[in-house]
């Protein structure tokens, strides 16, 4: 009955839909505020429109919502603390004169 509690925040997919979301609902509240406040020529009413879009999709794509964990990322199991190995030294490139 319990779900296991995904720790870990949006997937690649969920970012681009999170994006997606937030850039169209910017434009339609900056378009919709400005000929609000142009037909009311109140300013204000600009602000308040578009300030208003900003807190939406703040509230819809910042928290981790299920829609935007459906692609999990598959990570690679963990290694033993002895299998760490050191890498081969390199020597420095020489570089030759002309």
């Amino acid at each position: 009955l319990t779900k296991k509690l995904h720790l870990f925040p949006q997937d690649y997919k969920g970012q681009q839909l999170a994006e997606r979301i937030f850039q169209g609902i910017i434009l339609v509240s900056a378009i919709t505020g400005f000929i609000y406040g142009y037909i009311t020529e109140q300013f204000e009413w600009t602000v308040y429109v578009f300030m208003t879009g900003v807190a939406l999709s703040a509230l819809l794509t910042l928290p981790p919502w299920p829609m935007y964990r459906r692609n999990p990322l598959k990570w690679l199991p963990a290694q033993e603390s002895g299998a760490e190995e050191k890498p081969a030294e390199r020597k420095p490139k020489r570089h030759t004169k002309s």
